[in-house]
């Protein structure tokens, strides 16, 4: 895989494409703890129940844009298709190319044929290599950020601060996403 991948990374370096690395996550508002040590019994309050917030991203390797579709139901191929016309309407005359897991949904006959059609490259991963994705290291960036040791009172409030930390990955936090998201791993 890598010595398909390393081509692609020195194209979209030279400009010549839009490489993404593309993957789903799923916040769940639960309690997410870093740490805590005590000697008396401390009550945290905690939001219960399971809404989640799916979150399908698309995180270009070189400008580090990241494009989003988002809901509370369910990731489908449905959703991937969404993902595509948003890059080719943000990069219309572009080569793309999209590197993904092996999830069904992305690699489901109606995802290829879209893809196909569009000229959109899809490079799949090895199985269980979720070290090989990009965007698997934003995504855990985004629970430090967002969840670890939060309480949010509502699902509106949860949802808001996650999409705020998206909204602002190239602008706030752009010097550690600089330092996170590098494409060293993939050097020979």
């Amino acid at each position: 895989m890598i010595e398909k991948l390393q081509p692609k990374i020195e194209e979209a370096q030279a400009g010549n494409c839009q490489l993404f690395f593309v993957d789903a996550s799923h916040f769940v508002l639960s309690a997410f703890l870093g740490y805590l040590w005590s000697f008396v019994r401390v009550f945290i309050k905690s939001p219960s129940g399971r809404q989640r917030y799916n979150v399908l991203g698309a995180f270009n390797a070189i400008s580090h844009e990241l494009i989003t579709v988002t809901n509370d139901t369910y990731i489908n191929a449905n959703s991937i298709i969404d993902l595509m016309k948003l890059i080719l309407e943000r990069y219309p005359d572009c080569v793309i190319t999209l590197v993904m897991d092996n999830a069904r949904y992305q690699r489901c006959k109606i995802v290829m044929e879209y893809a196909k059609e569009h000229g959109i490259e899809l490079l799949f991963l090895p199985p269980y290599s979720p070290n090989l994705n990009l965007i698997e290291r934003l995504w855990k960036f985004v629970k430090k950020k967002c969840l670890y040791c939060k309480y949010y009172s509502d699902f509106t409030s949860f949802k808001s601060s996650i999409s705020d930390c998206f909204f602002n990955v190239d602008k706030k936090f752009k010097g550690e996403i600089v330092t996170l998201m590098t494409l060293e791993i993939y050097k020979k």
